[in-house]
């Protein structure tokens, strides 16, 4: 590593992807015991584990990097909403279980490609944490894809879910592509990939299992919402936060 803006732009890329993860694996734990059938729900349950496990990785580094006697449980569980750096996609509210895995699936393409282009990193600890969730990834890839395909091309009630979840879910996509300069520093090192290549690979896959789903294709330049990776939120990730935070709040000394 070799300046202090280097390390400094590599916590703040840890913490994104880690909020990612820890947010969306909360989300997906939402599920357990409410789940269309019971394989799923220990599917579901599955995911949100391997997401959180995922998510303790990047914050470990992160907090390796900031060296101010901060863990990774006081980085999950003692920041502000404001202080989250996840994509709005991650912390959308799902009811309804289509939009769950229109909202897994999206997220689980961009996953895929995104470990897979950072086990190639030059940092060694990035290139770590993605050589071990890479495998993962492409789990829940194909787990959601099929789901996609069930719901798509089942039912006239499914297909009418799964679309309705497409078309509402695809403007919040367009920011897991989003960069800033920490990310320019990085992908001038060679630590992380270019983005924008990624957006295109990523948008050829999801087009051609929408195909396959008979579900129509947005079109990629549509607008999206953004905020999430600057710290502005919609009002789910204050009710997420609120859950997920209170017990280590009311008691920060409590050990398991």
């Amino acid at each position: 590593m070799s300046t202090d803006a280097t390390k400094k732009a590599l916590f703040n890329f840890a913490i994104k992807h880690a909020d990612d993860r820890l947010i969306l694996g909360h989300r997906l734990a939402e599920w357990c015991s409410a789940a269309p059938i019971l394989e799923e729900d220990i599917a579901m349950s599955n995911i949100a584990l391997d997401l959180l496990g995922q998510s303790v990785l990047f914050l470990k580094y992160a907090a390796e990097l900031e060296n101010s006697n901060h863990t990774e449980d006081d980085l999950a569980y003692l920041r502000t909403e404001k202080e989250f750096r996840n994509a709005l996609l991650c912390e959308q509210n799902t009811d309804d279980f289509a939009y769950a895995i229109a909202r897994q699936f999206f997220f689980d393409v961009y996953d895929y490609y995104l470990m897979e282009a950072l086990s190639k990193s030059t940092d060694e600890q990035i290139r770590g944490i993605a050589e071990k969730s890479v495998k993962e990834a492409k789990y829940h890839l194909r787990h959601s894809s099929e789901w996609m395909l069930r719901l798509g091309d089942g039912t006239e009630e499914s297909h009418k879910r799964i679309a309705e979840a497409v078309e509402f879910l695809w403007m919040y996509t367009g920011e897991l592509f989003e960069t800033d300069g920490d990310d320019d520093l990085l992908k001038s090192e060679g630590i992380i990939p270019d983005l924008s290549g990624l957006k295109a690979k990523w948008y050829e896959s999801v087009s051609q299992l929408l195909t396959k789903a008979t579900l129509d294709v947005p079109s990629i330049d549509l607008f999206m919402q953004s905020g999430g990776r600057k710290g502005y939120h919609t009002e789910n990730l204050g009710h997420i936060l609120s859950d997920m935070q209170y017990l280590r709040r009311l008691y920060p000394d409590a050990k398991w």
